[in-house]
This record gives C-alpha cells, sequence and structure tokens, in this order.
C-alpha cells in the first residue's frame, strides 16, 4: 500500500468508527492504538475497508507509514492524555506536521496547546454524534490556523454528514480553542433539550399516567411537525423499546440516575465568565446533578410524600412547550456563542454554525434551516427577536406557560422548562426590579447608580429619614 493520506491515534469506538469513516470514503489511513492487540483487531475486523488501513504498532511506524507532509488525528480522552500524546509525537514529527486534536477537548486546554509553542502544526476539532455519526457522517468543527484547516479539509467535508441540501456539515470555526468551544456550546444545548424532553416525559407518565407505548405515540407524532430531531426521534424510538429481560418497556427498568462527562458544566462554568446568561443549560446541568443523589431523593420522598400528582395538559399542549423551550434554549446557547466571538476574537459565523449543526450532530434539527436564515439576517439580533421564531415564541408561549404552571402547581419538577421562561419574561421587561438591587447595593456599599433622568447624583439618601 501506498504512504496513507492521515493517521489516527486512538482506536476506542469513537476513534475506530472515525477510522472505518475515513478508509470508507476512498483515503488510506494509518493507526495506532497503545495496545496493540486493539491494533490488531481493528485492522482484521475492517473487511473490505482493511485495504485502506495501515495497522501500525508503533508511534515511529505510525509516522513513517504517512505521506509528508504529516496528518494525524488524536482520538484520545481530554486533558492529561492529550499533553501525553502531543509529548510522544514531538521527537517524530517535522515542524509542517499536523496534530488534530479531535477529542472532547476542555477549549481552554486547546488555548493553551495553541500558545505553548508546539513543534508541529496543531488544531483542535469537535466532532458530534455519537458512534454512529463517526462512523457515517458526523458534524464537525474545526480550530486552528485557516491554512492547517485547509490541508485536511478534504478530509474532513468528504467524512462529514450532509444536510438536505448537501453541504457538508464540516467547516472552521476560527483560530486555536474555537472548534472545541463551538463543540463545547453545542453539548451544552444537547443537556439542555434533553432535559427539557425528559421533564415532558415525566408528566406524560406521572401526571397524565400514560404508558410508554402511549408516550412513544405522542413522540413520533410530534418528530412528523416543528420539533423533528435527532432527541425527539430517539425518545420515540427507546420508549417503544422493550426489557429483552422483563418485557417491560426498557425505559422503566433503567435506574433514573443521568451520567455526564462535563461538556453541559464546562458551559454553564463559561457562561458565567462571558455574564451569558444560559438557564435553561445551567438547569439541565444541574437536574443531572441532583438525578445521581439517589438515597437523598429517596430520603426526601420519604419525608415530603410522592410529589408528582395528576394533571390535565392536552399533549398538543405539550408539544408547543417543547417547541418554545427549544427555541428558547438554542437562543441562549448561539447568544453565548456571540459573547465568546467577542471576548477572544475569534468572530464565529452563527448562521453557518447553524448550517453544520443541520445534520451528523446529537442536537439536529429541523429549525435549525430556519436559525441559520434568521442568523444571516441579523446575527446581533437575538433568535428570540428575529420575525420568524418571535411569532412561533407568540404562538407557543402559552403552551409553556401553562406547562410550568400547572406542573409545578401540581408537584412535577420541570426545571429546565421553566428557566427557559423565566429567561424569557426577564427579556422582554423594559424596566425590571434589578433599581431595588442597585439601591441595596448603594446602602450597604456605596456602588452607586445610574438614574433615569440622567442627573449627576449616584448615591441616595440612605442616611436621611423618609
Amino acid at each position: 500500500m501506498a504512504q496513507a493520506r492521515i493517521g489516527l491515534i486512538g482506536l476506542g469506538t469513537m476513534g475506530a468508527a472515525l477510522a472505518l469513516n475515513i478508509a470508507e470514503k476512498g483515503f488510506p489511513i494509518a493507526v495506532w492504538n497503545r495496545t496493540t492487540a486493539v491494533t490488531r483487531g481493528f485492522a482484521a475486523a475492517a473487511g473490505p475497508l482493511a485495504a485502506h488501513v495501515i495497522a501500525t504498532e508503533t508511534l515511529a511506524e505510525l509516522v513513517a507509514a504517512i505521506a509528508p507532509p504529516r496528518a494525524i488525528i488524536l482520538m484520545v480522552p481530554a486533558g492529561q492524555a492529550v499533553d501525553d500524546q502531543l509529548a510522544a509525537l514531538a521527537p517524530l514529527l517535522d515542524a509542517d506536521d499536523l496534530v488534530i486534536d479531535a477529542g472532547n477537548a476542555d477549549f481552554h486546554d486547546t488555548n493553551r496547546r495553541d500558545a505553548s509553542g508546539l513543534p508541529f502544526r496543531f488544531l483542535g476539532m469537535g466532532v458530534s454524534g455519537g458512534e454512529e455519526g463517526a462512523r457515517h457522517g458526523p458534524a464537525i468543527m474545526g480550530g486552528g490556523d485557516a491554512a492547517d484547516w485547509d490541508r485536511v479539509a478534504d478530509v474532513m467535508t468528504a467524512i462529514a454528514a450532509r444536510a438536505e441540501d448537501g453541504t457538508p456539515c464540516a467547516a472552521r470555526m476560527g483560530d486555536a480553542g474555537a472548534g472545541h468551544f463551538v463543540k463545547m456550546v453545542h453539548n451544552g444545548i444537547e443537556y439542555a433539550d434533553m432535559q427539557m424532553i425528559a421533564e415532558v416525559y415525566g408528566l406524560m407518565r406521572d401526571g397524565m399516567g400514560m404508558d410508554a407505548a402511549a408516550i412513544s405515540s405522542a413522540f413520533a407524532g410530534w418528530n412528523e411537525g416543528a420539533l423533528q430531531s435527532y432527541l425527539i426521534e430517539i425518545s420515540a424510538r427507546v420508549t417503544a423499546a422493550a426489557d429483552p429481560h422483563t418485557g417491560r418497556p426498557m425505559v422503566d427498568v433503567i435506574l433514573d440516575r443521568a451520567g455526564q462527562k462535563g461538556t453541559g458544566r464546562w458551559t454553564a462554568i463559561e457562561a458565567q465568565h462571558l455574564s451569558a446568561p444560559i438557564p435553561v443549560i445551567e438547569a439541565a446541568v444541574m437536574a443531572r446533578n441532583v438525578s445521581s443523589r439517589l438515597d437523598e431523593r429517596l430520603a426526601g420522598e420519604a419525608r415530603f410524600g410522592p410529589a408528582p400528582q395528576p394533571i390535565r395538559i392536552a399533549p398538543q399542549t405539550l408539544e408547543q412547550a417543547l417547541i418554545a423551550g427549544k427555541i428558547l434554549c438554542y437562543a441562549q446557547g448561539f447568544a453565548m456563542i456571540s459573547a465568546a466571538s467577542q471576548r477572544f476574537g475569534w468572530t464565529l459565523d452563527l448562521p453557518g454554525i447553524a448550517r453544520v449543526w443541520r445534520a451528523g450532530c446529537i442536537i439536529r434539527s429541523a429549525m435549525l434551516n430556519d436559525m441559520a436564515a434568521a442568523l444571516a439576517e441579523d446575527p446581533a439580533r437575538n433568535l428570540v427577536l428575529a420575525p420568524f421564531f418571535a411569532s412561533l415564541i407568540e404562538s407557543a408561549l402559552p403552551g409553556l406557560r401553562q406547562v410550568v404552571a400547572e406542573g409545578a402547581a401540581q408537584g412535577h419538577a420541570l426545571p429546565a422548562l421553566a428557566s427557559g421562561l423565566m429567561w424569557f419574561d426577564l427579556m422582554r421587561t423594559g424596566r425590571g426590579t434589578a433599581n431595588l438591587i442597585q439601591a441595596q447595593r448603594d446602602f450597604f456599599g456605596a456602588h452607586g447608580f445610574q438614574r433615569i433622568d440622567g442627573l449627576d447624583d449616584p448615591h441616595g439618601p440612605w442616611g436621611q429619614s423618609a
């Protein structure tokens, strides 16, 4: 075999799937895993694609197998493992070789690595879509020098998912950590979307007495309308599945303790640094954390009694609540990306990001076409103020308000949906209540305030009697 077009390190679930995708698209690929048996097993299981795979047993063999200037994808766990791998490659690579970190890296780490003076070229790249996406077409968000992206753009666009119009869902987002930042926000939105769907599932199960089959039917119906998306589609599928051991609905035998890799938490933390309000995402992270406290939740139920009580809400109202919640969540995510673009000087292309998310990734949704169009009209405008989405929110908001109000009255936990509604009500209030907070701050700390009449008198008469 001729030398490989590209190399890949790390043949775990995602790495193996991505390598097969690259090979299937006709690019010879050299692969290496620190456990030699894994590399050999991968090559043996590659079938007809093995003709495009060069399995190597040492890093030196891997480097020698790639045509220079080399490009190598890292698919290793985020954090120290990436730094260790970069250090191991340093004496083997030339200055014009390129290493691509395609794991779920913290964008701050990607910024640090980009600025650290590595003896080779470096790209950070977010890859979304799970194992299925990696194998058959993920969404790809690159970050780094434009010339470095251009060197591998043919491979990345070839393996990426395709939107309905045929556009590949792969693009360079900006410099350094921009790709991993956009992937991080994507994951935060993913947390929030999943949480809102779970909250509506809970209302149907616990408040309306619907069984898993009826819930599956509701999700499947919603997937034919404005909510058409990967997450609604798979929600219909998982609620329809039966446990092969008991015959019961599969979801009914799964422990309600949600795992997380940490990217949603990173999104919430970074939003605070950017002063970018993303309460739906923050509520979703909080809910996952609470889900892990099973013993405390059981103790709470024993002390205070089962919370959820029966509730009467039409399925169409639940659908409208999810439509409104989804728009509010995405609006918060795009606003956070906009804030980061200004803070870090990335000039992030918001409509371009929406287009990349249209296929391949976990949050792919029919709404993203309209979001891309709205963001192209005015990237600086909050998505909720775009005419198309403002009208959609106006029609869906009563449903969200009813679901949150009646759900709360009957003890149903709806943290993400409620947080979205509260954020929206703050955003539509021209004069809020922060004037009292400013008065309090001035009273105890002489922090000052601005007056609505423009007078230059920044402190109150707190020492005087009324």
